[in-house]
């Protein structure tokens, strides 16, 4: 069962643009992830991400480990590249963190879910309970030396872009999305037309 579901997931997400993924020695509960952040607002922005991704032989009743090779320079995540993030955390309520049910990991979850939640926790950091202290305390008394930081983490994780690969950018993927859309607007109005005429011609055959 976790080979399917997981196999299902693995094809799905790589058709996706902001994200690279490769099995690790073909073997689907290993994976060799990238994440390449498309917002041009955020201060990740351009970077390609390296992290490993691994998953218990009963998921997705429990929780993949996440883990970023190398390690990034932020509040929620550990020197050793690991994460401290609720969608990972087993399920069930913790009366210890406070965190509830609804949080944490549960059977309803993908790996998508756990990827997105991801990207918006390196905007989005959590400061009161760092598990890079240095890193909390320097994104709340020195911001702009913090986002200095992060700069320089974004040019250093463009070294490991693979040979050969294409970086989307946000313009690129818009534009991406815009020919889809276009595509969807002939094929509804080509089907207007054939509903029209097949009227048209129902009418004058009465």
């Amino acid at each position: 069962m976790a080979e399917r579901i997981l196999m299902n997931e693995y094809k799905s997400l790589v058709q996706e643009k902001w994200v690279n993924i490769e099995l690790n020695n073909d073997d689907i509960f290993n994976w060799n992830i990238a994440l390449i952040v498309l917002n041009p607002d955020s201060l990740y922005y351009g970077g390609y991400f390296k992290a490993v991704m691994t998953f218990p032989r009963n998921y997705p009743y429990s929780p993949p480990e996440f883990k970023f090779v190398p390690p990034l320079f932020h509040p929620n995540i550990y020197e050793n590249g690991k994460l401290c993030i609720s969608i990972l955390h087993t399920p069930g309520e913790d009366e210890m963190s406070g965190e509830s049910a609804a949080e944490r990991w549960s059977p309803a979850q993908r790996v998508e879910s756990v990827l997105i939640s991801i990207l918006s926790l390196l905007d989005d950091a959590e400061v009161s309970s760092p598990a890079n202290v240095d890193a909390g305390v320097m994104l709340r008394k020195d911001p702009e030396r913090y986002k200095k930081t992060v700069r320089q983490n974004v040019e250093k994780s463009k070294k490991d872009i693979p040979e050969g690969f294409v970086m989307p950018t946000h313009e690129s993927t818009m534009k991406a999305v815009e020919k889809i859309d276009d595509q969807d607007f002939w094929v509804d109005s080509d089907w207007e037309r054939m509903t029209m005429c097949s009227e048209g011609a129902t009418r004058m055959e009465k």
